[in-house]
């Protein structure tokens, strides 16, 4: 491969290696970007069907011992108990599934504690309520007892179901600055290659200009000058690799056309 062939050759497979590598790292790190949105976003979808869950099992527990507390409905017992289970059980699953565990304490111990709270007025709560003085019906006994104790502590769960929604919200900063980076480091190649390309035009520009396109402009010039006025053909300047062929053959058929035939 010639000189000025070669050159050309060289620069545009620097052009297209450089494309397809800076190509590459940004559909790489574009990749770890929408892994990390994906996973950002379904941890907080996951995060919210589990709130959802738990709110509607403890709003369950709350109307079946409104009914079992201040009305006496004893048909409710059942209920109670099984909304317990389905809070419980979805607790269990969040506790699995979570990488930070401790946005589940205080809603562990929540739980914990209206479980023992209705477990003991389930078992014990209408015999106790017997032997309260006189004057007093079961249904203001239990309307007491749900006011001054069960109405706290479902507060208290009610308040740590929503603390755990939201809980992703607090990691999502320091996830977010490093999808920032990330973002950074996808887009950085693009920049470092544009910045080298430009280079590597600029350069073949100049190097097309100054031994290809300027010379061929003289020889140009030199052979209609030579063909009008009958002036030597002469080319000023430096002439390098297949323009100097060019020129040299140039010069071999004018000197060709001067020689007279045998």
């Amino acid at each position: 491969m010639t000189g000025m062939r070669k050159r050309v050759t060289v620069g545009f497979l620097s052009i297209v290696c450089l494309l397809f590598f800076s190509g590459m790292v940004s559909f790489l790190e574009l990749s770890h970007l929408s892994r990390d949105t994906g996973e950002i976003l379904k941890a907080n979808k996951r995060n919210i069907e589990l709130a959802k869950e738990m709110l509607d099992a403890a709003h369950e527990q709350n109307i079946a011992l409104i009914h079992r507390s201040v009305f006496g409905d004893r048909s409710y017992d059942s209920l109670c108990r099984a909304s317990m289970e389905r809070l419980e059980n979805t607790l269990l699953v969040a506790q699995n599934e979570a990488l930070e565990k401790s946005f589940l304490d205080s809603l562990a111990f929540a739980t914990t504690e209206l479980r023992l709270l209705t477990d003991n007025y389930l078992a014990f709560g209408s015999r106790d309520s017997v032997s309260v003085a006189a004057g007093q019906t079961l249904d203001s006994l239990g309307r007491v007892w749900y006011d001054d104790q069960y109405e706290r502590v479902y507060g208290q769960l009610t308040s740590a179901i929503k603390s755990y929604m939201t809980s992703t919200q607090s990691s999502l900063a320091p996830r977010a600055e490093q999808m920032k980076k990330n973002a950074y480091r996808a887009v950085t190649p693009v920049l470092i290659s544009l910045v080298v390309m430009i280079a590597i035009v600029l350069m073949l520009f100049y190097f097309m200009s100054i031994y290809c396109v300027a010379p061929i402009e003289r020889m140009n010039k030199g052979l209609g000058n030579y063909l009008t006025f009958r002036a030597p053909f002469t080319v000023k300047g430096d002439l390098k690799d297949e323009v100097l062929e060019l020129k040299e053959k140039i010069d071999l058929l004018i000197k060709q056309a001067k020689t007279p035939k045998a």
